[in-house]
């Protein structure tokens, strides 16, 4: 006899079919990670990004629905919301993957610039997503959203101020969130990585800099893949409803703190 007070976890197979999410940062690394793994457990998948040659890849490679669209300009997020929401009625989960950084200037030779992007892409872009599709989630019943942030977001280093400082904001605004809408029984996830070696995040935060980008994982066995925290993502959002991944903070063995990451040497 099975007690009633006990949860139904579902079958380890399929565990999003007839579900709905909307995946932002779909283009590259963990999003486009975090988009095949959802695919491949039955979800479909809204997956967003500035890039359309590239979510049409990923569309005919998985069977996402591709979305273009810059997170940063809210005429294209309401057109975002609008498209999904007319066309499946309603969504599931929202998992904010879109983010990045941009240099590694200190305080006293920060670029105002790169600031501004990085505060626009991972604060402001974030806030815009989940503001236009929290009605939705609500009415769900059981909506989630699930804000990537960054082991960034919880320790501060030298050259990481400015990513900081984006991160530490975006990881308030998740906890402020989650405060706000447990009465809506909208549940509110945070994974926060650590090194992950991702084919574009230290190439474009280093201009371009391959060889310096290389250096970033030089000697560290075996950093974070985008599949590797694509797999946490969907674990949080699979889980019953009622089980919330408050933060999740994921890093490589190799990497025991922001400070002190083991390299190996030939």
């Amino acid at each position: 006899m099975t007690n009633s007070t006990e949860s139904t976890y579902p079958a380890p197979a399929r565990l999003g079919d007839g579900k709905g999410a909307v995946v932002s940062g779909a283009s590259t690394g963990i999003g486009e990670a975090t988009v095949e793994r959802l695919r491949a457990s039955g979800w479909t998948v809204y997956a967003v990004a500035r890039r359309e040659d590239r979510l049409a890849e990923l569309a005919e490679r998985t069977g996402a629905v591709p979305v273009p669209t810059d997170i940063t300009d809210q005429a294209q997020v309401d057109a975002l919301r609008d498209r999904v929401l007319g066309e499946a009625g309603t969504v599931d989960a929202l998992l904010n993957i879109s983010g990045g950084a941009r240099g590694t200037d200190s305080v006293a030779d920060a670029d105002v610039d790169r600031w501004q992007w990085m505060y626009e892409v991972n604060v402001l872009g974030t806030l815009r997503v989940t503001r236009a599709f929290l009605p939705a989630l609500r009415a769900n019943g059981e909506g989630t959203v699930l804000n990537l942030t960054s082991l960034a977001a919880m320790r501060a280093y030298e050259g990481g101020s400015g990513y900081n400082a984006a991160k530490y904001a975006e990881r308030a605004m998740t906890e402020a969130l989650r405060l706000e809408e447990a009465e809506h029984n909208v549940r509110v996830v945070e994974i926060a990585p650590g090194m992950v070696h991702t084919p574009e995040f230290s190439l474009r935060r280093l201009d371009g800099d391959a060889e310096g980008a290389d250096k970033v994982y030089e000697g560290v066995e075996k950093p974070l893949t985008g599949r590797d925290v694509a797999e946490v993502c969907a674990f949080a959002v699979e889980l019953p409803h009622h089980v919330d991944i408050d933060t999740l903070t994921l890093k490589p063995v190799a990497q025991a703190a922001p400070h002190k990451v083991i390299r190996t040497t030939s």
